[in-house]
């Protein structure tokens, strides 16, 4: 499928959404990749942000290769 298809395909797609919360959901996407809007997070998110960086701050993370040998090794 060429890039047209995918879009019309999609456009046909979303005419057919009865929900407006996916809907929004493809909007902001849509913004963000469009680069037209600000993108908001959610309190949650806000929160996940703020403890990775408490996280790397204290060095609580793993590196990529210590990370593989888990994955590896179980």
């Amino acid at each position: 499928m060429n890039t047209s298809d995918l879009k019309i395909d999609l456009i046909n797609r979303i005419t057919q959404l009865k929900e407006a919360r996916i809907i929004e959901e493809i909007q902001k996407i849509l913004d963000f990749e469009l680069d037209q809007n600000e993108y908001i997070l959610t309190t949650e998110q806000k929160e996940r942000v703020a403890e990775g960086r408490e996280e790397y701050k204290n060095k609580a993370y793993l590196t990529e290769d210590q990370a593989t040998r888990i994955l590896k090794n179980g």
